[in-house]
């Protein structure tokens, strides 16, 4: 699945979308080049999900909990730009959490495949020098076989 996302807001408006078709357990991988948009798509994630904030890109501390402030699951924001492969995302422990949280690993293409056999992988790709931005995403495993058309509808 393909959509079109003109600006920052709408961008952070996708993520408010997808969030309304997420539950714990769930995991997404977030690929795009450095200012594509993977952390302003993770803001809309969390307000969505209503977890408390703010929601800040975590480069240098790796990971981030964002606890619920409405009964819904956490949402545990992974930044593996930094990570030299497989076995330092392992260190995070994360498995621990990935049952009860909503997980979202920016950069994570290549490493956090593992983490779940079920996954949203989504790319972002800017479409030359304008804010508009082109996002992919794709469903693996049984979890999405059915339910990724129903995330990004128009509600």
């Amino acid at each position: 699945m393909t959509v079109r996302v003109p600006s920052a807001e709408d961008m952070r408006t996708l993520g408010l979308r997808l969030a309304g078709g997420l539950r714990a357990g769930d995991l997404l991988v977030l690929t795009g080049d450095l200012g594509a948009g993977k952390t302003t798509l993770t803001q809309g994630i969390a307000e969505g999900l209503k977890v408390r904030g703010p929601i800040t890109s975590p480069t240098f501390v790796i990971a981030r909990v964002h606890p619920p402030l409405a009964g819904g699951p956490p949402l545990v924001h992974v930044d593996a730009y930094r990570l030299d492969g497989f076995a330092e995302l392992d260190d995070l422990d994360l498995d621990a959490e990935i049952a009860e949280s909503v997980t979202v690993v920016e950069w994570g293409r290549g490493l956090a495949e593992g983490l779940a056999d079920d996954r949203l992988e989504i790319v972002i790709s800017r479409s030359g020098d304008t804010d508009e931005r082109t996002v992919t995403i794709t469903g693996v495993g049984a979890r999405w076989a059915f339910a990724l058309g129903d995330l990004v509808d128009e509600r």
